[in-house]
C-alpha cells in the first residue's frame, strides 16, 4: 500500500521530480567533450651482471649471481619511481631539443619487477612525444644507472632489452562513459526526494485515502465528472 501511495505522489509531482535530472542532463550534454586519446608503450629488460671467472665452475657462484640480479632490479625500480630519474630523462631529451618536463615524465611512468625482469611503461597524450620520451627513458636506464647502484662500485648494470616498444592507443575507461548517466540518476533521486517533500508540505487533501489516514470519517464523495458527459 505504501509503495502504491509513493507512486501516486511521484505521478502527481512528476514535473518537479524530473527538473533536477533535466538540468543535469542538459548541462552535461552542453559541456560534454570527447575524452582525449591516451597512448601507452612499454618495454621489458632482463637485468644482471656478467658472471665472474669462478661462476662457470661453481653452482654457488652462479646462484649468487642470479640473486645479485634480483637486488639490482629492486634498486632500479626504486630509482625509476623517483624524481631524479625523471629529471635525468628530461635533461637527456632537452639535449635533443625535446621539451618534456620531469613532472610529465614521472606522472606517466609505471614500473614493475619480477625476479630479474624489469618492466617500464610510459603513458602520454602525444604519441610522438611518448616515443621520444620512452627512448630517453631507455637511454638513461641502460647507460646512466651506475650512480643509482653504488653497491656495484661505479659499474653499470647490464640490461638486456627484450622487446621493442610499440605505441598503442588506450580506450577510454568505463568510468568516463558512465559519468553522465550516474549524475543523471543521482539528480533523479534528488528530484524524487523533492517530490516527496512537496507532498509533505502540501496541506491539500486530494483523495479519500488521505482523509482516512488522518482519522477523519468520510460521509460522502462526489464522483469526478467524466469527459464527454456534458450534453
Amino acid at each position: 500500500m505504501e509503495l502504491r501511495h509513493t507512486w501516486t505522489i511521484l505521478r502527481r509531482y512528476w514535473g518537479l521530480a524530473l527538473i533536477p535530472a533535466a538540468i543535469v542532463l542538459i548541462a552535461g550534454l552542453a559541456t560534454w567533450r570527447p575524452a582525449p586519446t591516451v597512448y601507452n608503450a612499454g618495454v621489458r629488460f632482463l637485468v644482471g651482471q656478467p658472471p665472474g671467472p669462478a661462476a662457470a665452475d661453481s653452482d654457488e657462484q652462479r646462484y649468487y649471481n642470479w640473486l645479485t640480479s634480483e637486488y639490482i632490479v629492486n634498486g632500479l625500480t626504486d630509482w625509476v619511481r623517483g624524481g631524479n630519474f625523471a629529471e635525468a630523462v628530461s635533461a637527456t631529451l632537452a639535449e635533443q631539443g625535446i621539451d618534456a618536463p620531469p613532472g610529465l615524465i614521472q606522472g606517466g611512468l609505471a614500473v614493475d619487477n619480477a625476479r630479474s625482469m624489469l618492466t617500464v611503461s610510459l603513458t602520454m597524450g602525444d604519441p610522438e612525444l611518448l616515443q621520444d620520451s620512452l627512448d630517453g627513458v631507455i637511454a638513461v636506464l641502460t647507460e646512466d644507472n651506475a650512480a643509482a647502484l653504488p653497491q656495484l662500485g661505479g659499474e653499470t648494470a647490464v640490461l638486456t632489452q627484450l622487446d621493442e616498444p610499440v605505441v598503442n592507443a588506450i580506450a577510454p575507461g568505463i568510468r568516463g562513459q558512465l559519468d553522465l548517466p550516474l549524475r543523471v540518476a543521482l539528480a533523479l533521486a534528488v528530484g524524487m526526494g523533492l517530490a516527496l517533500l512537496a507532498h509533505y508540505l502540501d496541506p491539500t487533501v486530494r483523495d479519500r485515502a488521505e482523509l482516512e489516514r488522518l482519522g477523519l470519517p468520510v460521509l460522502a464523495a462526489i464522483p469526478r465528472e467524466k469527459r464527454g458527459s456534458r450534453g
